[in-house]
């Protein structure tokens, strides 16, 4: 273990601390929003540490500031999170044969995690890379989750800070490097066509997952077709 932490330079190190920060400014927006939607403090802070993904937790506080049930709040939830099925066969080996390991690194996998482990050549610095960018994240958003809760509204909507964007542009950069190879490129693109395509069709989260129907494009030609070409 100590081996892998010894591939972490301060490049890293900046970069996570920078995206940690952005989080900690979305969590006290989330603690905010989801007591004015009548949620308590605890329950906020509970959700955050068991679930832990925050665009599910935005979604649960949407739907149930619109009225909507309890149980609905859930499945919406649930079908966001689909997209953690393919990061799981991403990341699978990174997180070791430890079981207590697989756990926790289960936890803490996030867009961002995933991410940054992605962006990594080599595989002791992407495993040093997802771990140091997801514990971070998990304690820049928590605390901020509750500090959120007690400023109450006055924190507003994330969008005010222009952190609706700062997400995707960092994300990008990060699989920038990826992008040189013909076959990354290919499910990157239609996996944005897909996205902006449906969009505007489906409710939020759903197109996300239909962009992951751009892996296919990555998939190899059976050899009949690849001769044919």
């Amino acid at each position: 273990m100590r081996s892998i932490w010894r591939t972490i330079d301060r490049g890293l190190v900046r970069d996570v601390a920078a995206l940690a920060a952005a989080v900690a400014v979305v969590g006290a927006s989330f603690g905010a929003l989801a007591v004015a939607a009548g949620v308590p403090v605890w329950l906020a802070c509970v959700m955050s540490l068991l679930v832990f993904a925050g665009g599910s937790q935005f979604m649960v506080i949407g739907v149930l500031a619109a009225g909507g049930t309890p149980v609905a709040a859930v499945v919406a939830a649930l079908l966001l999170n689909l997209r953690h099925l393919p990061f799981g066969l991403v990341v699978g080996d990174l997180l070791g044969r430890n079981r207590a390991a697989q756990l926790l690194g289960a936890h803490i996998m996030i867009d961002e995690s995933v991410a940054f482990a992605m962006a990594q050549r080599d595989p002791q610095r992407a495993r040093a890379a997802y771990w140091l960018c997801g514990i971070a994240l998990f304690c820049a958003w928590n605390p901020a989750v509750l500090v959120g809760a007690y400023l109450g509204e006055a924190m507003g909507d994330p969008d005010t800070f222009g952190l609706d964007a700062a997400f995707p542009a960092a994300l990008f950069a990060l699989l920038l490097p990826q992008l040189r190879e013909p076959g990354p490129l290919r499910v990157a693109v239609v996996g944005a066509v897909l996205a902006v395509v449906t969009t505007p069709l489906l409710p939020a989260g759903i197109p996300v997952l239909i962009a992951l129907l751009g892996v296919v494009f990555a998939l190899p030609l059976p050899k009949k077709l690849e001769r044919a070409r």
